[in-house]
């Protein structure tokens, strides 16, 4: 296999901090090579908290990572979550370029597809926000509309629609400072449930339409897909974590115990016969007791109504229920509870299956596992995007993006 190049993804999570290293060769094979995965201190909901502690686990995860792939790592794609996360649907229309001979009259270029884009993500944003991501979701020549790839069609309008997510500059440079702090630069910073839906989601579940639900640590990521694009994106503000924290409240338990027996024990539904009582600890100097797995399960499956409540809300708001005929995907660690997929189908009243990571080779074994979705997406959204890095963080990329736009106005003026 001829390497062509190395992809780095780095999954900020409010509970661990995982690195995956991939080789891709020419003819497009994926081989994870190094995976590492550190505890997290330093993110809360998906924002950083303490850049400190953050850039400490993140020089971890990559020592790991590197130590098990023999390589060194020096640019990276990172994830991007938080309730700070927005996004609308926008439309920009121009006219097409006349071009300099009469058979390329009025004939669409990949520089008209390009401005269009550009007009249509000229929207008003407040000061402290930023664009994170301009996805095309369809194009309209003249009259003819729901076209996906315009170039070298004839026509005298071209629109576009798409699908703009933003978020807080502070969070976005809180993450490329704790990036670099580690040692190596930031390559793109992508959405979470956008690079999860590159390794759970067939491109036949786009079409149809399907929700990604990537249940984390800190938040609850939804992605919307209907006819082969995304339509709608936002972001909850609860996940694992919030089921740690009441099992410890409701138990009294630390919570480092509350997360293990979570693991290990948890469920959304009452267990199928008696099984005997968990022994757990109490806080300070209380003796340990016996709690019974209904009563550990009850407590889960009461946040995850919640959260699951709060999903179905989010989609009757924006419409999109109706959209959903391939149904709804659950990805990340949250979704490997006992019977979260069979809550999910009685709530939302839509079929739901779990989704794992695919596509890769190597050490695919290490990361197929839906707690790496986002991970492994972002080593699969590199392949496919690699330039289109978004919000970098840097004030250099920022010059860049002004400078792309006067060569394209620029180009437009001489064709």
């Amino acid at each position: 296999m001829a390497v062509t190049d190395t992809l780095v993804g780095i999954d900020l999570g409010t509970t661990k901090i995982s690195t995956i290293i991939a080789e891709v060769s020419d003819d497009g094979d994926v081989q994870v090579v190094g995976v590492g995965v550190t505890p997290s201190r330093g993110m809360r909901r998906g924002v950083v908290v303490n850049i400190d502690k953050t850039t400490e686990a993140i020089a971890l995860a990559i020592d790991q990572a590197e130590q098990m792939a023999g390589v060194k790592v020096s640019e990276v794609y990172v994830g991007i979550a938080g309730d700070h996360i927005r996004s609308i649907n926008s439309r920009g229309v121009i006219a097409v370029s006349r071009g300099t001979t009469v058979s390329h009259t009025n004939v669409i270029s990949r520089n008209d597809v390009e401005r269009v884009i550009d007009a249509a993500r000229a929207v008003a944003l407040p000061m402290d926000r930023e664009v994170l991501h301009v996805l095309p979701q369809e194009f309209s020549v003249d009259d003819e509309t729901g076209i996906r790839e315009p170039v070298g069609m004839t026509g005298l309008r071209l629109e576009a629609d798409v699908h703009i997510i933003t978020g807080a500059i502070a969070s976005a440079q809180n993450i490329y400072r704790c990036v670099r702090n580690a040692g190596v630069n930031l390559r793109g910073l992508v959405l979470e449930p956008l690079a999860s839906s590159h390794a759970v989601l067939s491109d036949e579940e786009k079409d149809l339409g399907v929700a990604l639900l990537d249940l984390g640590g800190g938040t609850t990521d939804i992605a919307v897909f209907y006819d082969g694009s995304i339509r709608h994106t936002s972001v909850i503000g609860f996940g694992g974590t919030n089921v740690t924290r009441d099992i410890a409240t409701v138990l009294g338990i630390p919570i480092d115990q509350a997360e293990k027996i979570k693991i290990e024990y948890g469920g959304v539904t009452p267990p199928v016969s008696d099984k005997k009582p968990i022994i757990v600890e109490g806080i300070g100097d209380r003796k340990e007791r016996e709690i019974a797995h209904a009563e550990l399960n009850d407590i889960i499956r009461a946040r995850m109504e919640e959260i699951f409540d709060m999903v179905l809300r989010e989609l009757k708001r924006v419409d999109c229920l109706s959209l959903l005929g391939s149904g709804v995907v659950l990805t990340g660690g949250g979704s490997l509870l006992k019977n979260t997929v069979v809550l999910a189908e009685e709530i939302l009243r839509k079929q739901v299956r779990l989704g794992v990571p695919r596509g890769l080779h190597g050490l695919a074994e290490t990361v197929h596992n839906p707690a790496h979705a986002t991970g492994v997406g972002l080593i699969l959204y590199g392949m496919q995007h690699d330039g289109d890095i978004g919000f970098s963080g840097d004030e250099t990329a920022v010059f860049g993006k002004i400078l792309k736009l006067f060569r394209s106005w620029f180009k437009g003026l001489l064709i």
